[in-house]
């Protein structure tokens, strides 16, 4: 029987939650309660001994319910203060590698931001197998980010070998979004051979061109990718002008992730 409503759950989905020219290929709507699906998502937690490249002060955790879980049919990520002086902030990042992984396609997430100065949530991809190199030579795509301290402002960028923050040449724009960290927005990316384009509810708000004679250098998204969901605490952006330390519990809310890919013709 509950293999039957499933089933009949993954169809109405299916049919209710199409693009035209788009099916339907992986999702969660957290319709569960506890810990995010093992079978959907992993903890990130690899990088906590060198504070991730970007000098950010969370120690992310795994399997703890204080960072991430789920319930009323919604994923929370929390940072928040730990107690702890040598890791005084506990967050999570949790990642599709090895369970969702995708080239091409049209991936959105229904998300109210973390706020408050000093917070930095973002719903990003990075590449599975770094074809061209480590970062950011295989390439990286923010479908968004937001930084406390600017709290009306929502950032989409992509960054490759040629075009990145280190180098200040990163491909971005900024949304004006004055509500993000009090309502629910669906942030998306429609992903081709040719293009990354953005959107915020529906209207687009970023392109990224494919060069003509392009290299990996400025197109490396010709390989999977995997999501990464996320709330930094600090770091060279984020922390910019400092940490407030009234915000915590400072908490990203997700009410579904949604894949779609291009559907195939029919016979």
């Amino acid at each position: 029987m509950r293999v039957i409503l499933v089933s009949i759950f993954i169809l109405i989905v299916s049919s209710c939650f199409r693009h035209e020219g788009y099916e339907l290929v992986w999702h969660d709507e957290f319709n569960y309660i506890g810990l995010p699906d093992s079978t959907k998502w992993s903890y990130d937690t690899e990088g906590n001994s060198w504070q991730w490249g970007n000098n950010e002060l969370q120690h992310y955790t795994s399997h703890n319910e204080t960072n991430a879980w789920v319930q009323d049919d919604k994923l929370y990520i929390t940072a928040t203060k730990s107690g702890n002086p040598a890791q005084p902030y506990t967050s999570a990042r949790i990642i599709t590698k090895g369970k969702g992984e995708w080239q091409y396609g049209r991936i959105e997430v229904c998300a109210k931001v973390a706020g408050g100065q000093g917070a930095w949530p973002a719903i990003w991809m990075l590449p599975v197998r770094n074809e061209y190199g480590n970062w950011p030579a295989s390439g990286e795509i923010d479908i968004m980010e937001y930084v406390g301290y600017q709290p009306d402002s929502i950032y989409c960028t992509v960054h490759t070998g040629a075009y990145n923050h280190t180098k200040n040449t990163q491909k971005s724009a900024a949304w004006h979004l004055a509500d993000a960290q009090h309502e629910f927005h669906v942030y998306a990316i429609e992903w081709t051979e040719k293009s990354c384009k953005f959107f915020i509810d529906g209207h687009k708000c970023f392109v990224f061109h494919k060069e003509a004679k392009a290299s990996s250098d400025q197109w490396p998204f010709d390989q999977p990718f995997y999501l990464i969901l996320n709330v930094a605490v600090g770091g060279h952006w984020g922390g910019k002008y400092g940490i407030d330390e009234s915000i915590f519990p400072s908490t990203m809310e997700i009410d579904y992730v949604r894949v779609y890919q291009k559907s195939k013709p029919h016979n």
